[in-house]
């Protein structure tokens, strides 16, 4: 029972992201933007284009054409 409880935590830290690195959260945040039908932008999004996210933690936008 008790390597349950060390497997739990030692997956946990594996996910955990390095500040200034977020692997997976990034990586699930570019997956939900490509899903909602946008695309991700450096610095920002084009005139014809709205923000509709994010798609990291460092700031690139999840832009989409206005409807």
């Amino acid at each position: 029972m008790r390597t349950l409880y060390l497997l739990c935590a030692l997956f946990f830290l594996v996910l955990m992201p390095v500040p200034g690195f977020g692997g997976i959260i990034n990586t699930v945040q570019r997956y939900y933007c490509r899903i909602r039908g946008g695309r991700c932008a450096v610095l920002s999004c084009l005139p014809r284009e709205e923000q509709i996210g994010r798609c990291s933690s460092r700031g690139r936008k999840c832009c989409r054409r206005k409807k």
